[in-house]
């Protein structure tokens, strides 16, 4: 039996308007919005689909495990009602402003937790930083090889198969197991979850781990730092061209474009 495990994280809604973000300029962090419900990282869900495409053909047992701090729970749940077989979420305070670093050892700490592993699937980034450094940073601290922006998978044999994204195409990579793998929106959305599977999901049991479970008194030190973060003021200007005639107007347009520099 393969043992996959798959993160997710939970994050503000990429489709809510920008008019409903507010900042903390002091905290540098994104204010949660009241009535605007967080969801799964659109590209964790990929890895997710990625991960019960493999179950579909191979016998095998998914963990979903997931992060943060004051997590809704009933979000993650989407994951057990999806198909995954377990879930598993480290909740603390402290981790309530941790960086790519910090994330994959705690990450890294509990995967070795909880035991047998064969694969270990990401989403390629998280929709509200799209840093793209937990993965490779999990492989890293765990000694696995780590195979990224993945748009197709097989296991056969304790061997593992990707198509890799490239600019003009994609590279088949092989592996053998275990190993990580982090997975692009091209392998595709996550299936759809039925009403019916989402309030089955409510009723199945969920590991609730601390800093204390993990044996982790601190952090290692950040390899990052936010300078500033801030939503974009966008401005624009309208010039209205004249002229006499619709033909003197036209050459007037002309004469403006090429003074801007446009033509």
């Amino acid at each position: 039996m393969l043992n996959i495990v798959v993160t997710v994280k939970q994050v503000l809604d990429p489709e809510a308007p920008p008019s409903i973000f507010k900042i903390d300029p002091e905290a540098k962090r994104v204010i949660p919005t009241a009535g605007v419900p967080p969801v799964l990282n659109p590209y964790d869900e990929n890895a997710l689909e990625a991960a019960l495409r493999i179950k579909d053909v191979n016998q095998s047992r998914i963990t979903a495990i997931s992060m943060g701090a004051k997590l809704a729970k009933a979000v993650l749940r989407k994951c057990l009602a999806a198909g995954a077989d377990e879930l598993v979420i480290i909740e603390d305070e402290a981790f309530n402003n941790l960086d790519g670093n910090a994330t994959a050892y705690i990450l890294a700490t509990a995967i070795t937790k909880m035991g047998k592993y064969d694969l270990i699937l990401t989403g390629r980034q998280a929709a509200d930083t799209d840093a793209g450094q937990v993965g490779s940073g999990i492989a890293e601290i765990l000694g696995v090889p780590s195979i990224t922006i993945a748009q197709k998978l097989e296991v056969d044999n304790g061997k593992l198969r990707v198509e890799r994204v490239v600019s003009d195409g994609y590279q088949i990579v092989e592996a053998p197991l275990p190993a990580l793998v982090t997975v692009s929106h091209e392998l595709g959305q996550l299936r759809n979850v039925a009403l019916r599977e989402l309030m089955a999901a409510r009723d199945k049991p969920i590991q609730v781990w601390g800093c204390q479970d993990l044996g982790i008194a601190a952090f290692p030190m950040r390899q990052t730092r936010m300078i500033d973060l801030y939503i974009p003021q966008r401005e624009s200007r309208c010039e209205i061209i004249d002229g006499n005639t619709e033909e003197e107007a036209a050459a007037n347009l002309a004469l403006r474009l090429r003074e801007a520099r446009i033509l």
